[in-house]
């Protein structure tokens, strides 16, 4: 097994408030990547939905306002969609869990 330092597991400071997601023109495996990005997830975080609440679960709690504008969820076809809806099922029950934060679907 690997060994990995600590910046590993470490999350990173979120730089936006509203967090923008844009999932306009990108590819399955674009769109994990992206959310460790925009939510300062840490390297171990695992390209699937439980991870993602695995990682997101507790997150906002006691920070303050968070807003998450998601862009370009409508414009997804067949499979893609699909995939992107589980990400806003944990959106949901992350905003149920800590309702200081909000997931808008824009377009």
């Amino acid at each position: 097994m690997k060994e990995h330092d600590e910046s590993y597991y470490a999350y990173k400071e979120i730089k936006e408030n509203p967090i923008i997601i844009d999932f306009t023109g990108l590819k399955h495996w674009e769109i994990y990547p992206l959310l460790k990005e925009k939510f300062g997830l840490p390297e171990c975080c695992g390209h699937n939905s439980s991870a993602l609440w695995d990682c997101l679960d507790g997150l906002f709690y006691g920070e303050g306002e968070y807003k998450v504008k998601i862009y370009g969820y409508n414009s997804l076809k067949g499979e893609l969609k699909e995939y992107c809806r589980e990400i806003l099922d944990v959106f949901d029950d992350v905003h149920k869990e800590t309702p200081n934060v909000t997931f808008e679907v824009i377009s």
